[in-house]
């Protein structure tokens, strides 16, 4: 990434991510910073995935992001996971197993249900994905303050927590459906 490219990018992060040592009544205005900050995040995930030349889709990348956290679900559970069809979900899988990041196997318990899971070059492909990633993170992260940089660890520590319960509060299983490349 160009110099000037990275600097824009700290400053606009820095100024996105000024928090006053008062606590912030105002919700919508940090849901607009957090807006802000998730774009200018996926502008630098774009990066990773571009370095990592990647085979696959932002639906297709998800479906990736499931199995690595449920190894072995069926395509109806993967379905639910991605809030999608079935024939859709099915697409995603036979490319994601031509490419040779997923597996299809018939399930012990009925032989009507196939069972998806992550094969090794997909674990690979992630792991690289989120190296590349963090790798621009950091680049970012290091130049601030380390003051500012623990109140953000403790801010996306908790933005994390809110958001497992609220998927867990929504769909009643107890399980979290939110996962982070």
């Amino acid at each position: 990434m160009p110099v000037h490219d990275r600097a824009r990018l700290t400053e606009a992060i820095v100024r996105e991510w000024k928090v006053s040592p008062e606590p912030r009544e105002d919700t919508a205005e940090t849901a607009r910073a957090a807006s802000d900050a998730t774009e200018l995040m996926e502008v630098l995930w774009g990066r990773g995935r571009e370095v990592a030349s990647s085979p696959v889709s932002p639906s297709q990348l998800k479906v990736l992001f499931v199995l690595d956290e449920e190894d072995g679900v069926n395509l109806r559970t993967l379905t639910e996971r991605l809030s999608s069809t079935p024939p859709s979900v099915s697409r995603l899988c036979d490319r994601l197993e031509a490419v040779g990041f997923v597996k299809r196997t018939a399930s012990a318990t009925s032989r009507r249900e196939l069972r998806l899971w992550l094969s090794e070059n997909g674990r690979s492909f992630l792991r690289d994905l989120r190296s590349r990633r963090e790798a621009e993170l950091h680049d970012v992260i290091a130049r601030m303050p380390p003051r500012k940089r623990a109140m953000l660890l403790e801010g996306l520590t908790s933005f994390r927590e809110a958001a497992h319960r609220s998927d867990r509060h929504s769909d009643g299983s107890g399980r979290s459906d939110i996962r982070t490349a």
